[in-house]
């Protein structure tokens, strides 16, 4: 059985960024400046290759926000952002190697109520539209989110490790994105 208590969610930061940063929290001149800015400083790195596409990129994030946003609400969340801060379930391998084995911040799942954190398998970008389909309808089906009872609910019932349980979806989906709608618990002590 997994013991959910001891959970944690893992935001990944590139050296050159600021920990706990959505950049669709900022006015919309200022995104694509600072978008702009840190591609062209960070030509090499893959955490910024969608900001060298940023008239691309923003309207695809606003829309996935505001999508995951309502889902959570439908849910039962109460989210106190707009944007949600991303996180990934117990880490990433991928996603370390990703933001070019940066800043590594750390929070127990356990220290975080329900109606401020929900979860998704994989990425949370997918469900943009494209071609008037979802993206992820195309290739996995419907998004999938959850609440943190659900994901609880889940795992609780799932007969092996986390490990396991994360080995079994890794093809399909690499890692589960936790989306964190209330920034005070960034200001929790880390693990």
């Amino acid at each position: 059985m997994i013991n959910t208590d001891e959970l944690c969610i893992v935001n990944y930061c590139h050296p050159n960024c600021v920990p706990f940063f959505n950049i669709c929290r900022l006015p919309k001149e200022e995104a694509f400046a600072t978008a702009y800015k840190m591609a062209k400083e960070n030509p090499d790195t893959t955490a910024f290759y969608r900001f060298a596409d940023f008239e691309n990129y923003y309207p695809r994030r606003m829309k996935t926000d505001a999508y995951l946003y309502d889902l959570f609400n439908s849910l039962g969340g109460s989210p106190k952002e707009r944007h949600p801060l991303s996180f990934v379930l117990q880490g990433s391998e991928y996603l370390d190697n990703w933001f070019g084995k940066g800043t590594i911040n750390k929070i127990r799942l356990k220290d975080i109520p329900s109606a401020y954190i929900s979860f998704t398998l994989g990425d949370s970008m997918v469900v943009t539209k494209k071609d008037g389909l979802m993206v992820n309808e195309i290739q996995h089906g419907k998004l999938i989110m959850y609440t943190k009872e659900m994901l609880y609910d889940v795992l609780n019932r799932y007969n092996g490790t986390f490990g396991d349980f994360l080995n079994e979806i890794n093809e399909k989906y690499k890692y589960i994105e936790a989306q964190l709608w209330d920034d005070g618990y960034c200001n929790l002590s880390p693990w």
